[in-house]
């Protein structure tokens, strides 16, 4: 993982999978049902530690990624955050500029303490040649939640804010930059190897705001963050960039890989990121889910179709829960054929 990551192909691609830990594995399932919410399983350290690892022992991934997510920035920031089962996130809204005074300035530490013990368990427990990922949300992903205090189809309420007050959105950005800074910093301390932005929104944007609101954040995070730790490598995922804007995350000096997303061209995405610059992705999840034949046909593609360059192998968003395990041991094996 770390080789490609440094620029070199491999003939068989390192894999890991966005949400490799979780609802698909029954071991997971019986370790979640043992914590009263998932923000509290979020910050068990031996709960998040365990989800974290049961995937490699299952499949041998090359990298395993912390288990968390991307809304413990805005309750590190003080904002109320829950997770409603079957449901989803829900946050204290903030529907109006005034109200950007119930948040903090700066990420508590303490409240994500247990984040960083469980990355110093995990890393205590992997070998040496399985990656560690950490991550965040990337400012304009965090802000939609906080914005709107919850999911939303077209992110509607964040687009309205910042259309309509983006001095003070430009101002909660700001605050989510060096909130990310500070959250990946304290997480590469703890012993992770790779950190990604996740910008799992950034398709809805319109391409000046893109530039404002996807780009430039993610460029000062990923530039701060190499800075601070020239070692660490950095994934930028902007979900739904279309191939010229994934090509710009990708020219961000500190940035290592660019993932795409399922939708993507790879064809046109193969010749407009620069080949010194490692991809990631991007089956489609339902292919996983559906197995067979297609499966196999779509991960031969993808991988001969980045054969000679840098790319690590993944899913163009995350696993869905009713994926069969066999899919994921067959996809596997597939990638294993290879050398």
């Amino acid at each position: 993982m770390i080789r490609v990551l440094d620029g070199a192909p491999s003939t068989r691609p390192p894999v890991w999978l966005m949400r490799q830990a979780g609802r698909y594995l029954p071991e997971y399932r019986e370790l979640r049902a043992s914590a009263p919410n998932f923000l509290s399983f979020c910050y068990d350290p031996a709960k998040a530690a365990e989800a974290t690892l049961q995937p490699i022992r299952r499949f041998g991934f090359d990298a395993a990624i912390i288990f968390s997510d991307i809304l413990v920035i805005p309750d590190a920031l003080g904002q109320q955050v829950s997770f409603e089962a079957g449901e989803g996130p829900r946050l204290a809204a903030i529907e109006e500029p005034a109200q950007l005074s119930r948040i903090s300035t700066s990420l508590d530490r303490n409240r994500l303490a247990p984040v960083y013990e469980a990355i110093d368990r995990v890393r205590g427990a992997l070998t040496s040649d399985t990656a560690l990922i950490g991550f965040c949300g990337a400012p304009w992903t965090v802000a939609t939640y906080m914005i709107a205090g919850r999911g939303t189809p077209d992110q509607a309420p964040a687009r309205l804010f910042a259309y309509r007050n983006p001095d003070d959105f430009q101002t909660l950005i700001d605050i989510l930059v060096e909130a990310s800074i500070a959250h990946l910093s304290h997480q590469i301390v703890a012993g992770v190897d790779v950190v990604q932005i996740f910008d799992s929104w950034a398709g809805v944007l319109p391409d000046p705001e893109f530039t404002r609101w996807t780009l430039e954040p993610i460029r000062r995070i990923a530039t701060a963050v190499r800075a601070a730790h020239p070692h660490v490598k950095i994934i930028a995922f902007p979900r739904g960039a279309s191939p010229a804007q994934s090509a710009r995350v990708a020219a961000i000096p500190a940035v290592d890989c660019v993932g795409l997303d399922t939708a993507a061209d790879i064809a046109v995405c193969q010749q407009a990121v620069a080949h010194d610059v490692a991809v990631q992705g991007n089956l489609d999840p339902l292919l996983l889910l559906a197995g067979g034949p297609a499966l196999e046909k779509d991960i031969d593609r993808i991988v001969s179709t980045f054969a000679g360059r840098p790319h690590v192998f993944n899913l163009g968003h995350g696993i869905l829960p009713p994926t069969p395990i066999a899919h994921v041991e067959r996809l596997m094996a597939r990638l294993n054929a290879l050398g």
